[in-house]
């Protein structure tokens, strides 16, 4: 009786295993219509939101972080109406796209790289120069002095 019980156990477990496999492609989530509903509505309200941002400011996280907040919530919000997975490769792909349009030129960090300012480099570059000169010096002098070692 127990043996029996438990092979029916199996084969339910089995049953239901293969129909998480098959039923989220059968119902659920329509990725094309996902896709057509985060381009028309997300992206619609993100080209606006940069639209009235100076170009120069894209890369200035403080100012990119409320359209960017609200496109991410928009594709999760659209994901969550229509029984999709978030994240997903399509929200993947939708925001690669983004950052390939609107953020190629940032910095990993959301700066433009730039040079600092001299009062900072220049110890970097006049420490190892006078250094490595008088190294040299010391090589020089103590090479003409032969009597005794060190």
């Amino acid at each position: 009786m127990m043996a029996l019980e438990c092979a029916s156990l199996l084969r339910v477990g089995l049953v239901l295993i293969m129909a998480a496999q098959v039923l989220p492609s059968a119902s659920g989530c329509n990725r094309g219509f996902y896709e057509k509903m985060i381009n028309e509505l997300c992206l619609a309200k993100f080209k606006l939101d940069m639209g009235g941002l100076d170009q120069s400011l894209w890369c200035s996280w403080p100012d990119t972080l409320e359209p960017y907040e609200g496109l991410t919530n928009c594709t999760y919000q659209v994901a969550l109406r229509m029984d999709c997975f978030w994240p997903n490769q399509i929200v993947d792909r939708f925001f690669m796209q983004i950052h390939r349009i609107y953020f190629h030129d940032c910095a990993l960090t959301g700066r433009l790289l730039h040079d600092p300012p001299i009062s900072i480099l220049a110890p970097f570059i006049a420490v190892p120069v006078l250094i490595t000169l008088l190294m040299t010096a010391v090589v020089v002098w103590r090479s003409k002095r032969s009597e005794g070692v060190l």
